[in-house]
């Protein structure tokens, strides 16, 4: 998948170049992660599942104790989305949406105010769906550091720097993703998403109470999985010793969908589970994806 690069950014409400200085030192999302973000799939000026991602971002910002504007209503960010994405020629295209809130500046560990701001930035993608991608994709477990098995890890929050640092790992390694283990040792999800284990007709996922995202394609998965007989589908703590037992592993994300894994250590996967419900995924996505 290639991203084009964006050149117009919405800062609360304003059209602005990208390389405008208007943000300083100060900024709480930068001195202490004080921030929330929400990356969004759009095509022809539609996102898909808004609705959930609203409802998500409002909930992460109630726990946040981040002061919700009477304007932040559905209707109004995604009105700023499509400004936005008319500013960039991208309101015809499918595009990666971006928007970010945070805390405004004032105080140290204690703000000044609760009071937000936000950033919207938009980027092309190349389809206009869920599509797979055929080649090889390797993962690797990171075991440096450990995902806390609490609500502030299910948050979709600027505090991403296990992350960075899994991905300077990949890549130092060769691999494309990598999996995070939460203190438990249990098998949490991947870099950039939520992950799903096939075996026989069983297909599995980690628990909220394990740390990994609420996500939003997560959740509709879930759903898709609740109607059909074909497999039986549990929210489950997942072991590393049930990766190379698994016939499927693959990730889901927002931006991607479903991104199948078909290498682990000495272990080839298939990938016909991720292409059924990557059409059924995309069947919803079409019928509603707000």
């Amino acid at each position: 998948m290639i991203f084009k690069a964006f050149f117009m950014v919405n800062f609360n409400g304003e059209i602005t170049a990208q390389d405008k200085q208007f943000l300083n030192h100060s900024n709480r999302g930068l001195r202490y992660g004080d921030a929330l973000f929400e990356t969004i799939r759009v095509s022809n000026g539609t996102p898909f599942f808004w609705e959930d991602h609203y409802l998500r971002l409002m909930s992460s910002m109630r726990i946040l104790r981040m002061e919700i504007p009477m304007e932040f209503t559905m209707e109004f960010l995604e009105d700023q989305i499509i400004k936005t994405l008319k500013a960039n020629q991208l309101i015809q295209k499918p595009a990666r949406v971006r928007l970010t809130i945070f805390r405004n500046n004032g105080g140290l560990y204690t703000p000044q105010t609760n009071e937000v701001s936000f950033i919207l930035e938009v980027k092309e993608l190349t389809s206009s769906f869920y599509t797979l991608e055929e080649k090889v994709y390797k993962v690797e477990l990171f075991k440096d550091f450990y995902v806390n098995p609490d609500m502030l890890s299910t948050l979709k929050t600027n505090n991403k720097i296990i992350n960075v640092l899994g991905s300077v790992y990949a890549k130092e390694n060769d691999y494309d993703n990598c999996l995070l283990l939460n203190t438990n040792k249990s098998v949490v999800e991947a870099l950039n998403g939520n992950l799903f284990v096939v075996k026989n007709n069983i297909i599995k996922t980690p628990p909220l109470k394990d740390g990994c995202l609420n996500g939003i394609i997560r959740n509709k998965l879930m759903g898709i999985l609740d109607k059909i007989d074909d497999f039986k589908f549990l929210e489950e703590s997942i072991s590393p010793f049930e990766l190379q037992k698994a016939d499927e592993l693959f990730i889901t994300n927002s931006i991607v969908g479903i991104q199948p894994i078909n290498r682990y250590r000495k272990k080839e996967f298939g990938n016909s589970v991720a292409q059924n419900l990557l059409g059924k995924l995309n069947a919803i996505a079409r019928l509603n994806p707000v």
